[in-house]
């Protein structure tokens, strides 16, 4: 059986630095959450007064002083004692200081004039905590905590293969709150850590996101100086470590399986598999992905193909019951699908400098009558929006970070046989026309089509599939068009009429004439970007659900749409056959009215309700 094991260490009464007043309960909060809770096979308790363990021969003693903790983290984890897909839980409420490069907890008798010698590193936590076999190690740091004239520098380093949440920003201090008789990144970590159904905390992304937004208002509630909570992960990919599998969502599931993939792209196979045991966990141990996975690595590896013992999630005793937990109705099951393809960068003259092999998920939604859409997962992340000091207009700036959370996206713009499929269903606010396009061909872009008109066939396919389909917004389609990518084009810093469909009689950078086709072209033609979407540069421009706005200033930052309902021009994306290639640069905005038409213009969709079948 799996084990979730868990370490809270809290101490109030220093020898020789300021003492604390709720740090104790911060640890012993943590523990009865670990209990009670979440039901964790093993809690080990530190504190002043804390029970000895009890152990074959002689008890450990658990007051936290330097002999103490070193001697029980080096003698207990020594050996693995856990296994992969076991869980491993640290946290400290106390006093933090950094010396010489270093991170240190200090403990009872450490001395601040030898940090050195009398605190405990915390990259030697940390090396013990991952001896335990356990590949999910979490690290919760409440230090340098005081109130007043407080000693500390703060604490915050990456430490390789964990997670570790901090109460505060190296150079600030962590506060506790006297009328809540808690820490107030311990208080906000208990509130985080016990929501259930939509807003909840499971995943390592979603926690570091509340607890940002939670620390410094209750700082702020109480009068006190603001500090900033954050979490470091390494790998990045254990930012969408699902903690709480009870909790967990299928979006939470399907980011995960992409990391995985990659991983194994990458060639990554221990990474792989940690992520497909956590794939499995959080699908209750019978994900045939997953089980499918363990094969291909292990064949790779040289090993027995025989899938890894899938660990038992957390289980919690509230009665509150995950998406994932029941099994989803056969009609609306989606299962994703795995595709191949290369990607390509050029240098500023267009020349192919690089073309690696890629991995994307997707899944088909059946349209009828032999008619089909691909929607392709793309995940989660942050991005700079908009161009830089050199590139682009004053409507692309200034630029700012947007956080995205994964949706999904049509791999290919909206195809006429697509169109006519859902033209035909029943309508829901306006008639649509059944082949308003200009160029013919069931492979070719849907155009001549207004903002209203993608909008209802937007409604007529979320009618028709129970799922909810929109335009994206343009902060949406800025960060799927780059694809991790900060050049003008996700092919690099030009294109040519090779990579996209646009007037060649143009050029960018150092890039030479190329053909200017004066249409539109099959989807498809040319390469993808790195999340596996293509024509994102040229073609036909691309409706966003955003009004025009004249800048970036007062943009939203958690890419949702900036809607203005008394603007009736609309954001457009992409570029298209017949403007110059500057205007398919991955920043470039265009805006027409919503009931413009034009044989340059169509549109791409994507399913925002996250409800599918992993």
């Amino acid at each position: 059986m799996a084990k979730n094991w868990a370490i809270a260490i809290g101490i109030n009464q220093y020898n020789n630095l300021q003492h604390l007043n709720y740090a104790k309960l911060d640890a012993e909060a943590m523990r009865d959450w670990f209990e009670k809770e979440v039901r964790f096979d093993r809690v080990f308790l530190f504190t002043e007064d804390s029970p000895p363990i009890p152990a074959s021969g002689t008890p450990i003693p658990t007051q936290p002083t330097y002999g103490n903790l070193r001697r029980f983290l080096r003698a207990n984890f020594e050996k693995p004692l856990l296994a992969p897909g076991d869980n491993l839980w640290f946290f400290f409420a106390g006093h933090g200081c950094r010396s010489a490069d270093r991170d240190y907890l200090m403990l009872i008798d450490s001395d601040p004039g030898d940090v050195e010698h009398t605190a405990i590193p915390v990259d030697f936590v940390t090396q013990r905590l991952r001896r335990s076999g356990a590949d999910n190690v979490v690290l919760f740091l409440d230090a340098c905590r005081d109130e007043g004239s407080r000693r500390g520098e703060g604490i915050g380093e990456e430490h390789q293969g964990v997670v570790t949440f901090y109460s505060c920003s190296p150079s600030q201090r962590s506060y506790e709150i006297e009328q809540l008789q808690h820490g107030s990144f311990t208080q906000a970590l208990l509130d985080g850590l016990k929501i259930a159904g939509e807003g909840n905390c499971a995943t390592v992304e979603r926690l570091d996101r509340y607890l940002k937004s939670r620390v410094p208002t209750i700082n702020q509630t109480h009068r006190k100086t603001p500090q900033y909570p954050y979490a470091i992960a390494e790998p990045a990919t254990k930012l969408h470590l699902i903690l709480l599998p009870d909790y967990a969502t299928l979006h939470d599931i399907a980011t995960m399986k992409l990391d995985a993939y990659q991983a194994e792209v990458k060639g990554e196979w221990e990474l792989a598999r940690q992520l497909w045991i956590r794939v499995n966990v959080a699908a209750r141990g019978y994900d045939m992905q997953a089980i499918e996975a363990f094969s291909r690595i292990a064949q790779r590896l040289g090993e027995s193909s025989a899938p890894p013992k899938s660990p038992e999630p957390i289980t919690l005793p509230k009665g509150e019951r995950s998406v994932v937990s029941e099994p989803v109705p056969r009609a609306h099951q989606a299962e994703l699908q795995v595709f191949q393809f290369e990607v390509v960068k050029v240098n500023a003259s267009g020349q192919e400098v690089k073309r690696d092999r890629s991995k994307a998920q997707y899944f088909t939604e059946d349209l009828g009558n032999s008619v089909s859409l691909e929607m392709i997962v793309i995940p989660s992340g942050k991005f700079l929006m908009g161009s830089p000091s050199g590139e682009g207009s004053n409507d692309e700036k200034p630029q700012h970070e947007v956080t995205v959370q994964s949706f999904l996206m049509s791999k290919y713009l909206v195809t006429q046989a697509q169109w006519k499929r859902v033209a035909a269903l029943p309508k829901v606010n306006r008639d649509l026309e059944a082949d308003p396009s200009c160029f013919k061909g069931d492979k070719r872009p849907a155009e001549r089509v207004s903002w209203n008109d993608a909008v209802e066939f937007c409604d007529r396919l979320s009618k028709y599939t129970n799922k909810q389909y929109r335009l994206p917004s343009e902060a949406e389609w800025e960060y799927a068009c780059r694809a991790g990518t900060n050049t003008p084009f996700h092919f690099g810093e030009t294109i040519t009429t090779e990579l996209a469909n646009y007037n060649g009689n143009f050029t960018y950078a150092s890039a030479p004439k190329g053909k200017n086709r004066r249409q539109t072209i099959e989807v498809g033609s040319f390469p993808p970007n790195a999340f596996g979407l293509y024509d994102m540069h040229g073609n036909v421009w691309e409706w966003c659900q955003d009004s025009w706005h004249y800048s970036y200033k007062g943009a939203p930052r958690d890419a949702s749409a900036w809607i203005n309902n008394d603007n009736q021009y609309q954001i457009l994306r992409g570029g298209s056959w017949n403007y110059d290639p500057r205007y398919c640069r991955s920043a470039s905005r265009n805006y027409y009215n919503r009931d413009d038409h034009y044989d340059y213009i169509g549109f791409r969709v994507g399913d925002f309700q996250r409800i599918i079948y992993l």
